[in-house]
């Protein structure tokens, strides 16, 4: 189980334990918790999570209108996919990612995509090979990315059947335990 799914399991617990008053062992327990401060670090943990996650997304918004460039990395000279999520995470939340969409896919954690969330990798079989193409999906169904020679980083809609056709599947990056290449 994953940090996230153990904080929302973890807070949905202690929330029913600290408002359950069904027996005296429930009431210790809600007292421990509430005297250890235990359900502030939990939410604390989610509000950084959820901060982290916007301010990659808004520290990519800063970067539509950027020409795409094969093997680009920056701003400057441009982007391609990868290179842009791999700069993304590092000047938004100081991760390092590896280079290549399909490092960045082997690097990160599998994820359905009903739990997608601002911030997660979503990949794309563009070239006809797995996870040949990479964004960031910033909500409601759309992602942002650098997209092709010619093109400029934008935001698309997921929905679109050319990327419902070419959907490869979506990750998330855990803080920690993302190698450095």
């Amino acid at each position: 189980m994953n940090f996230p799914s153990r904080v929302a399991l973890c807070l949905a617990f202690f929330c029913g334990v600290c408002t359950a008053q069904t027996s005296p062992a429930n009431d210790e327990l809600g007292k421990f918790i509430a005297d250890k401060g235990l359900l502030n670090r939990i939410s604390e943990a989610g509000n950084q999570m959820q901060n982290q996650a916007s301010e990659l997304v808004v520290g990519a918004m800063a970067f539509l209108g950027v020409p795409y460039r094969r093997g680009g990395n920056s701003a400057d000279s441009g982007f391609d996919c990868s290179g842009f999520v791999k700069a993304i995470y590092e000047q938004s939340i100081g991760l390092v990612l590896p280079r290549s969409a399909a490092q960045q896919a082997a690097a990160t954690q599998t994820i359905d995509k009903s739990e997608l969330r601002p911030g997660d990798l979503v990949f794309f079989n563009t070239m006809r090979r797995a996870f040949s193409h990479v964004g960031i999906y910033v909500g409601n169904g759309k992602f942002i990315h650098s997209p092709k020679p010619g093109a400029e980083v934008r935001v698309e809609d997921m929905g679109l059947a050319y990327w419902t056709r070419r959907y490869d599947g979506a990750r998330r990056v855990q803080p920690g335990s993302t190698p450095t290449p």
